[in-house]
């Protein structure tokens, strides 16, 4: 057993491309032995999933915001190792973080697509919400690991990984103690406060809008043009993270959205006596700007994901094919005790192992969907090819935008999924009824797939940082997702008896209603806006031709503007911090302070943010003595938002400009 006294630290080169024949060594030794799965890193571990399965679903039907499980969970990892001052405790806290943080992976994909089922009428049961979740998990989990080396070793250094960034850093200054871990539980104090008294009280405004002067109030009710900014401290933290090349080209996919087509459609509309579209119920001229981009726009953002998608796809080519050689090597060609040779800090699990699992899970699903889902077998088996086709494909989308942006586009290709399971399956026959609680099913599956193949890639980075074993991770994963597919379905039962999804005091339940309102017209053979998937998958394609990063890109096109101002402003902040200095140990010490601010923003913003959703489960109104009165949210809490998101970008600035090299 590997025995340190000495505290560990952060290897120099590990968030920076690696030069021709420089290697990575990570924090633990890479071949010795150290304390990973124990019966107490896997009972916490559990336990994690267990409580953040119901916190993440409470508030992602409650609000539309999943919590993200990750940092929290690091956050207590260290807090719980440390009081009981466990030995050998990185190795065992990244175990319980890989476990737990399946939790907000399946809950994503869970919550986004099966309560429309009971938006809708349509029959279901715990079965189905169960096996869905599972199904989808373990999909997800076993398309990812073939790609995991490409990912997390080959890409070392060009992509940001910034939610695995953070974590890594809450288990490192757990680790480390001293001056960083002050450092990282400062900026989280006050960063987790800043987005509780926003989220939770109210005291001054969240989204903050050009609309506050009367100047933008006037552009915006003339040619629609607003401008937005989300002011919490969790998403300047993750632009800072990111950094300005990637936040950039995410926000000029947002401006195109907001400052040209929008008031394109607006243009045109306002000029027209009925509603665009099918769907459309309103007159453009009588919406506002985020109606035309909810409405109308953010299809375009959908087609530029999708075609972002199969470019990605195009070019993961070789990394795909590369997969199954892999796959064919070992199960075909590989001699006896080849797979002992490898370092333990490298070891997959066995690629037999992989397939005859992915086997097990595809016969498993499609026994699931012939006796419970789909009426025929001729319509199983095209559900089935649906499912797995799109689940394979995608999970390569899903864990690039995760390590580009720490954003899964989950909901935009689980639309395009809808749409396209809806007109296959319209085609074979299977409309009404049992053609939406099929379409609902088989987007529940892929959804669940793609939002867990994008978290898992997260965990797995923060191994390969920190030295753990792959193959323990993937392994433990399963139960974890056991556990919280089970978990987020009693919380969805018990939830619909209780709040309910339809009605004026039902849940929100935003991507679900969403999901509803798509598939009822698909399923009633009502057109769908393929111009504005085409035009999205058009930008995609010139993305290519001007060599800007064509997912970046169309996630700025898809996600809303002020989820992506405060991205660029973070951005911007690291920039700042790293070029000030003619001395390049001064810039370094400068981005590494940066770094840990910005991640304790984030681990901040989630705990509190579980805390407040808790709180809020318990009572909605517990927090209403402390809540300003009405007439002060209505005029005085955007300018005072202003105020204090300027405050905070002031102290980030203050502090990461204090650091100096060691």
């Amino acid at each position: 057993m590997e025995q340190e006294s000495a505290p560990r630290v952060l290897p120099e080169n590990a968030y920076k491309e690696l030069k021709e024949g420089e290697v990575y060594r990570p924090v633990m030794d890479p071949v010795a032995d150290v304390p990973e799965v124990t019966p107490y890193s896997v009972l916490m571990g559990l336990a994690m999933a267990i409580l953040f399965s119901a916190a993440a679903a409470y508030s992602g039907l409650k609000i539309g915001q999943v919590m993200e499980a990750a940092i929290p969970i690091a956050i207590l990892a260290v807090g719980v190792s440390t009081l009981s001052r466990q030995k050998g405790a990185l190795g065992q806290n990244v175990i319980i973080q890989s476990i737990g943080s399946t939790s907000g992976a399946v809950v994503a994909g869970a919550i986004f697509t099966i309560p429309a089922l009971y938006i809708l009428d349509l029959p279901t049961s715990f079965f189905r919400l169960f096996l869905a979740a599972t199904f989808g998990a373990f999909l997800g989990i076993l398309f990812l690991i073939p790609l995991r080396k490409y990912f997390v070793k080959d890409m070392h250094g060009k992509l940001p990984f910034p939610e695995a960034t953070a974590t890594t850093e809450i288990l490192m200054a757990g680790e480390r103690g001293g001056k960083q871990a002050i450092v990282l539980v400062v900026s989280g104090l006050i960063g987790g406060f800043y987005d509780f008294v926003v989220s939770s009280l109210g005291w001054w405004s969240e989204v903050v809008t050009s609309r506050v002067v009367g100047f933008g109030a006037g552009i915006a009710d003339k040619v629609r043009v607003v401008f937005r900014l989300d002011i919490l401290s969790i998403i300047v933290g993750l632009g800072y993270i990111i950094g300005l090349k990637y936040s950039a080209i995410i926000c000029a996919g947002s401006f195109l959205s907001w400052f040209v087509f929008v008031p394109i459609f607006y243009y045109v509309g306002d000029h027209l006596g009925v509603p665009l579209g099918a769907t459309a119920t309103k007159l453009i001229s009588n919406m506002s700007a985020e109606e035309i981009f909810r409405t109308y726009v953010r299809h375009i953002g959908i087609g530029a994901i999708a075609m972002g998608g199969i470019i990605g796809i195009i070019r993961s080519s070789r990394i795909i094919g590369g997969a199954f050689g892999l796959a064919y090597r070992e199960i075909f060609q590989a001699k006896r005790g080849e797979a002992a040779t490898e370092v333990r800090w490298q070891t997959d699990l066995r690629m037999l192992h992989i397939v005859l699992l992915i086997l097990l899970v595809i016969i498993a699903i499609f026994a699931f969907f012939y006796l419970g889902v789909v009426p025929t077998l001729a319509q199983t088996i095209v559900a089935l090819l649906v499912v797995v086709i799109v689940s394979f494909l995608f999970t390569t989308v899903a864990a690039n935008a995760i390590a580009i942006v720490g954003t899964n586009p989950v909901s935009g290709m689980t639309l395009m999924t809808l749409i396209l399971a809806s007109l296959v399956m319209t085609q074979i026959g299977l409309t009404g009824n049992d053609g939406m609680v099929s379409a609902l099913i088989i987007g529940g599956v892929v959804c669940t797939a793609l939002s867990v193949a994008g978290s898992f890639i997260t965990d797995l980075k923060i191994g390969y940082w920190l030295g753990s074993t792959p193959k323990k991770q993937e392994s433990w994963k399963f139960l974890g997702s056991l556990l919280s597919a089970a978990t987020v379905g009693l919380v969805i039962m018990v939830l619909n008896q209780t709040d309910g999804f339809k009605g004026p005091n039902a849940l929100a339940a935003p991507q679900a209603n969403a999901m509803a309102a798509v598939i009822q017209p698909l399923m009633s053979n009502v057109s769908v806006p393929w111009i504005l998937y085409f035009a999205g998958a058009v930008i995609a394609l010139l993305c290519v031709v001007l060599k800007i990063p064509p997912l970046a890109f169309a996630l700025g096109l898809y996600l809303p503007l002020e989820l992506n101002t405060p991205l660029l402003i973070g951005g911007l902040v690291a920039w700042f911090v790293t070029t000030r200095s003619k001395d390049e140990k001064v810039n370094n010490a400068r981005f590494s302070r940066g770094t840990l601010i910005a991640s304790g923003f984030l681990a901040g913003g989630s705990i509190f943010g579980v805390f407040g959703a808790f709180m809020k489960f318990i009572d909605d109104k517990i927090f209403g003595f402390l809540q300003p009165p009405t007439a002060w949210q209505q005029s005085g809490a955007e300018p005072l938002g202003y105020v204090m998101f300027a405050l905070l970008v002031i102290y980030m600035l203050w502090d990461t400009m204090r650091a100096k090299p060691e």
